[in-house]
This record gives structure tokens, C-alpha cells and sequence, in this order.
């Protein structure tokens, strides 16, 4: 387990400069992004314990993360296609 923290600039590299465009263009973007950030840290608080809660809770955190993540990736792969 890591308990570093799971940033969209750490996760997607090569999509830094795509993620901050589709930002401040995408309302709908900014949203997932925002949401997946808060995720992220809700995670991070529970793997410090921070914010101690359940195995299951962390689990289902962290499975909304992974979706976010995916619908993120995905975004940002048809914004790569469509420039």
C-alpha cells in the first residue's frame, strides 16, 4: 500500500499540459477533475490514518478513484484525438 498521494499530474505525465487546457475549457472536465482530486485525498487521509476508517471503506474509495481515473483518461485520450 502507498500512501503517496495519486495526483492527475503524477498519474498522466505526458497529459499535464491537455489536463490543464480541458480545465479551464470543459466544464464537465473540470468536474471529474475536482471530483478524482477530492477522492484522492479522502483516500490519502485513510491510508495515513488521518482519517482511520474501515478496509471496506478504503476499498470503496479507492474503486471510485480508479473510475474517475478511467473516465479521465478517457477524456483526455479523445481530447488527443480531436487536436
Amino acid at each position: 500500500m502507498s500512501h503517496t498521494p495519486h495526483t492527475l499530474d503524477q498519474e498522466f505525465p505526458e497529459f499535464v499540459e491537455t489536463i490543464d487546457a480541458l480545465k479551464a475549457s470543459d466544464p464537465h472536465f473540470a468536474k471529474l477533475a475536482e471530483d478524482y482530486h477530492e477522492v484522492n485525498r479522502q483516500v490519502h487521509r485513510m491510508e495515513t490514518n488521518v482519517e482511520p476508517a474501515e478496509d471496506l471503506a478504503i476499498v470503496e474509495a479507492r474503486k471510485k478513484r480508479g473510475l474517475l481515473k478511467d473516465e479521465i483518461f478517457a477524456a483526455l485520450k479523445a481530447a488527443q484525438t480531436t487536436a
